[in-house]
């Protein structure tokens, strides 16, 4: 089914407990990420959307309860000359996951498809080309054992404008809001008809999109780590190991372990 974001415009106020299951989400997490690493699994969870959508908020919620030593996170932002002057899926290999880690992306390789595409960064064929080679490395990794998860928060303009306001009005988050904020609100069709694009083209069988309605902070928080914990969990065995005998006798002796 085509993925149109007029769709995911309600806004609707999270109707349950949000600290309460926010915890329970967070705990649940935490034993995949140890799943991940007694399995030794790899993952990426990718998140695109607009401008003040809340991914950030997202993700903070998201690693919590994490061990530090165990996931990354990537802000992307523009390619720099060095990236620039090679493909543009280079900077992009140099992040993936390695073994027993889950990597979180803050904006993705679908920047060529979106930010490049409408602001020209990019010429026409080089977009347009970009779609197979993004479904191509997608399939490469999972080929290979990763886990891919696709987020897109979407919110309205209302919502959207409100949010830029908030930020300029609150010192401690005016650095979140630049010039480039208004550069893309200017021209949000053409972001619309870009993201349509990409979702007929990447919505792949093997890394399917899902869309959150980002237009309450607390339900699109509670709707995206819970959607990431149902596809990990999936992808991921759960079951934990016995104990090992010789460390179960070492606690015997050292301290009469009777476990």
């Amino acid at each position: 089914m085509t993925i149109n974001l007029r769709d995911f415009e309600n806004g609707k106020k999270y109707g349950g407990d949000y600290d309460a299951d926010l915890k329970d989400l967070q705990h649940r997490l935490a034993r995949i990420q140890v799943a991940h690493i007694i399995h030794r699994r790899r993952s990426m969870i990718v998140l695109e959307g607009w401008d003040a959508a809340g991914k950030g908020g997202i993700i903070r919620r998201m690693v919590a309860d994490w061990d530090p030593r165990y996931f990354e996170v990537w802000p992307i932002s523009a390619p720099t000359q060095e990236e620039r002057d090679r493909h543009f899926l280079w900077r992009f290999w140099q992040k993936l996951p390695a073994c027993q880690d889950i990597n979180i992306f803050d904006r993705s390789w679908y920047g060529r498809v979106l930010v490049e595409r409408v602001e020209s960064f990019c010429g026409e064929s080089e977009w347009q080309r970009a779609y197979d080679e993004i479904n191509e490395f997608e399939a490469q990794q999972i080929d290979s054992g990763t886990n891919i998860v696709k987020l897109f928060v979407h919110v309205t303009q209302k919502e959207q404008d409100e949010r830029l306001a908030k930020r300029l009005d609150t010192p401690w988050k005016r650095w979140k809001t630049g010039t480039e904020d208004y550069r893309n609100r200017a021209r949000r069709d053409d972001y619309l008809n870009a993201m349509h694009d990409m979702f007929r083209q990447t919505d792949t069988r093997w890394a399917p999109w899902h869309v959150i309605d980002g237009n309450d902070k607390k339900a699109a928080r509670i709707a995206a780590l819970t959607f990431v914990a149902d596809r990990l969990e999936t992808m991921v065995p759960m079951e934990m190991p016995d104990a090992d005998p010789e460390v179960v006798k070492l606690a015997k002796d050292a301290f009469g372990y009777k476990g």
